[in-house]
């Protein structure tokens, strides 16, 4: 249920503009963060093992990573919850604070974490802190832009923002040489994975000085003088109308995550071989460091793209149609028709697997765009992490489906479903291309 509240006078295109830049910044770290622990992890758990050594085979230290990795989606989880409901009652800034700078010294502590339980924990707090970024920068943009052009400054950030995961794959593998001056510098051994980690914390930490001026959004002002409950999460539980259209903002993003965590992610250690990519020795010919950087170069190309005809179509809806049904098609060429290809033309694929999926921050603008201001920053928030979420049981539906159809057909079943619900969810949804942010959602 909603009620209107009175539209007021937002800020100047300056200002707006620096949020957007802030914002855009914040998410470019935040995506460094997010990927770099992939990058770094064996690297960093083969330094354990051996300067402690733990004894571990490469299958236990395979096992290992995914253990960390699922540790920080927790923390992603339980993020999501955290800053969003933060976010709806103590107001947007904060969250653009609190979630840089817990993430930020998170990576700087895990720089030199040798214990595997504080790596733990380590992982947890980052994937906290990790989880806030995106929404609450999406959420303030949202409430401050016109109705008719916030689409631009949601399309700038997560374009921008989707850079950081380059950033990260270049750092992971030129590291070394910053690690030999630093060890120069301060007598300190400094490893590569150690480096990668110092050099996103500066980066989260530098960020902070340019958010001392961050403006408070309009909308939240206006909302705290009233007495409407705020950051409510069982809001969205409070009627089949809520929940099913808090559903939809989430089965919406699922192909993202499918293709991403499953299709690309996979590429060195499954995928590269199923399509005959390997050496002599037996080995993939492909790094999955590569493969993860060239898709999200296609992904921000793909935000870019999607954000431009969103606002030429006027539309958020007719968009999310055109680009699922890109990645099915590329899904489908992918697993079907890319049999002995050259390494060039895979990482080709993963441009495009990543352009196809370009549509994170139409997803997130949807989510942002269905619910009242009182409740905005929490689905906004805890959506994308969802999402981020739902890579575990989608990577555990493709392993368990292996073993008896084999890893091309189980990654097909499982990415057909996630299709099918992608498409069934943004179908169900209401278009929201200039929609009037100024309500409240009542209990």
């Amino acid at each position: 249920m909603e009620s209107l509240v009175q539209d007021k006078p937002r800020f100047t295109q300056w200002q707006q503009w620096m949020l957007i830049i802030v914002a855009s910044l914040g998410y470019f770290v935040d995506i460094y963060d997010l990927v770099l622990f992939n990058v770094v992890k064996k690297e960093s758990l083969e330094y354990i093992n051996l300067v402690r050594n733990m004894g571990w085979s490469p299958a236990q230290i395979k096992d290992t990573g995914i253990f960390l990795f699922n540790m920080q989606m927790i923390g992603m989880l339980l993020g999501g919850l955290l800053w969003g409901i933060w976010g709806d009652k103590q107001g947007r800034k904060s969250v653009l604070f609190g979630s840089i700078l817990l993430y930020s010294l998170a990576n700087v502590i895990n720089a030199f974490t040798l214990d595997i339980n504080v790596y733990a924990i380590v992982r947890v707090i980052a994937g906290i802190g990790l989880a806030g970024e995106l929404g609450a920068g999406i959420t303030l943009v949202s409430e401050t832009m016109s109705k008719e052009k916030r689409g631009y400054g949601t399309m700038v950030i997560v374009t921008f923002g989707a850079l950081g995961a380059v950033l990260a794959a270049i750092v992971g593998g030129n590291g070394k040489a910053l690690a030999e001056w630093m060890t120069t510098l301060t007598g300190y051994a400094f490893q590569n994975w150690q480096m990668v980690y110092i050099i996103g914390g500066a980066l989260g930490l530098m960020l902070l000085l340019l958010r001392a001026g961050t403006l408070e959004s309009g909308m939240f002002k206006e909302m705290k003088s009233t007495e409407v409950h705020r950051g409510n999460f069982f809001i969205l539980f409070s009627s089949w109308s809520n929940f099913f259209k808090y559903l939809n903002c989430i089965l919406i993003g699922l192909p993202i995550w499918y293709m991403i965590g499953v299709l690309v992610a996979l590429s060195g250690d499954v995928f590269s071989i199923e399509l005959g990519l390997v050496g002599p020795d037996g080995k993939s010919l492909i790094s999955n460091g590569s493969a993860v950087m060239f898709s999200y170069l296609g992904l921000s190309a793909g935000d870019l793209l999607s954000g431009l005809l969103s606002q030429i179509l006027k539309s958020r809806k007719k968009v999310v149609v055109i680009f699922i049904s890109m990645s099915t098609a590329l899904m489908v060429w992918f697993l079907f028709f890319s049999n002995g290809i050259t390494p060039s033309i895979y990482y080709l694929m993963c441009f495009l697997i990543g352009a196809a999926t370009g549509f994170w921050a139409i997803f997130v603008t949807i989510a942002s765009e269905q619910f009242g201001t009182n409740i905005r920053s929490t689905v906004t928030t805890t959506a994308p992490n969802f999402v981020r979420g739902a890579v575990v049981p989608i990577t555990l539906g493709f392993s368990a489906l292996a073993p008896s159809l084999g890893n091309i057909w189980s990654a097909a079943i499982v990415g057909f479903i996630c299709m099918g619900l992608a498409m069934i969810a943004i179908l169900s949804v209401k278009e929201t291309f200039g929609k009037d942010l100024d309500y409240f959602e009542i209990d």
